[in-house]
């Protein structure tokens, strides 16, 4: 990578009054029952992602998005991105931009890891003779080697999401926007992200980065942004910003963990793992893949025929599954103390997304909330199988049973093909055009 001077003053990113919305469609019952049981459809709502939002970003700065789940963060780096189009209001960039957002989306489950880093650096923008110089960087990088000329559906989630990360991060733009990144790979992994982003910056060029860890921020970013409910709280240097939002009440551990949690407390879920099908607590998955849920609650009392529930939203706040013991009729008697729940999905049919878990605790009438905790988890989805075209969900659609057309309907366009050329030569000779 070639030398580059530093930060001149200018700003890299621009984002003036920038409002976004999107259309929720919810439940408007009143009655948790009838929420739960989702007997009734709801018209939609308008979601305000963003408000009146106005910040600048300075060249060659690492600038931090934080908040917690549902503030805004991801939606404002797709509104920088272009993947997402503002209501309202103008952003202005400065230079190249690359966003790693869904990592491997521009994978191919069949290709090998080498064919994919040709396929999505193309998509990227990279040509051959570059990605043919940064080859053995980006496999070294990504640290699947030994595995490089074997298909990608083979790969583990973990593996699938280090190619994808490596292969964006040697784009060289001259703006880079991360959603989360740092939080997947092992520890060593992180570390080569973060030296990698420490040579951005001394090559001049901005990071904007969003992230849950606080700490991270303080020690990563040299100035960050506070969103709360879509609106801008606060701008300046990070340090700062994350000592105000701690000190406002979202201590390190809420903020890591995410989300906002309601209910009278006889019962709470304190802890939530996703597992894959070999047991290992996960936040990447492949569509197509076991998972396991696992609730870790506590009740402080006895508590009667409780009913646990989970579901998924994506991150713009779309509902798009949920299922609960009641349904299952799988209500325990009574608990007391400490245990877990498990609800497995033998194969995990969501498209490549961000999605959010939110789970809860009721009682066997659904009229009473012991305990809600919205946003609890935050996981990804990376392309699997089955592989379809977009959308939320898949659902194991084939194509099949093409009918050719008759050869009546074929010679009936043939024919009217040659009335057409005829009418147009005889008009062609009536102009005198030759």
């Amino acid at each position: 990578m070639g030398s580059r001077r530093p930060a001149s003053g200018h700003t890299a990113v621009e984002v003036e009054n920038v409002s976004k919305s999107f259309r929720v469609y919810a439940e408007r019952n009143q009655s948790l029952k009838a929420a739960v049981l989702r007997r009734k459809r709801g018209s939609f709502e308008e979601f305000w992602a963003l408000r009146d939002v106005s910040l600048q970003i300075p060249e060659g700065r690492t600038f931090g998005l934080m908040g917690h789940n549902g503030s805004g963060k991801s939606t404002l780096l797709k509104c920088i991105a272009r993947i997402l189009e503002p209501n309202s209001g103008s952003i202005r960039t400065r230079g190249s931009v690359a966003a790693m957002l869904e990592l491997g989306s521009g994978f191919h489950p069949d290709l090998t890891g080498r064919e994919n880093i040709y396929l999505n650096g193309s998509i990227l923008g990279m040509s051959r003779k570059e990605i043919d110089r940064k080859l053995d960087e980006i496999i070294d990088f990504a640290g699947v080697g030994e595995f490089i000329d074997q298909p990608v559906k083979n790969y583990s989630s973990g593996m699938y999401v280090r190619l994808g990360f490596s292969v964006s991060i040697h784009v060289d733009p001259d703006i880079l926007l991360v959603d989360e990144i740092l939080a997947v790979g092992d520890m060593q992994f992180q570390e080569r992200c973060r030296e990698k982003f420490a040579q951005f910056k001394d090559d001049g060029k901005t990071v904007v980065v969003v992230s849950h860890g606080v700490e991270e921020m303080r020690t990563f970013c040299d100035e960050a942004a506070w969103l709360d409910h879509g609106k801008l709280v606060e701008v300046g240097p990070a340090a700062a910003i994350v000592d105000r939002y701690i000190e406002a009440g979202h201590n390190a551990r809420a903020v890591e963990t995410g989300g906002t949690r309601h209910g009278s407390g006889e019962i709470l879920v304190e802890r939530v793992e996703l597992l894959d099908a070999a047991g290992t607590d996960e936040r990447t998955f492949r569509t197509g893949d076991e998972l396991t849920i696992r609730l870790h609650y506590r009740a402080e009392k006895p508590v009667d025929r409780p009913v646990f529930a989970v579901s998924v939203n994506s991150i713009e706040g779309v509902h798009v599954w949920s299922h609960h013991t009641w349904d299952a009729e799988y209500i325990p008697a009574q608990l007391r103390g400490s245990g877990s729940v498990d609800v497995r999905i033998p194969a995990l049919r969501l498209q490549p997304g961000t999605f959010d878990l939110n789970t809860s605790v009721v009682d066997d009438e659904l009229s009473h909330s012991f305990d809600q905790w919205v946003k609890a988890v935050r996981f990804a989805v990376v392309p699997g199988s089955p592989r379809e075209s977009g959308g939320l969900v898949v659902m194991g659609s084939t194509w099949g049973n093409l009918q050719p057309p008759s050869p009546l309907a074929i010679s009936g366009a043939s024919a009217q093909a040659a009335e057409a050329r005829e009418d147009a030569d005889l008009a062609s000779r009536a102009s005198g055009t030759p």
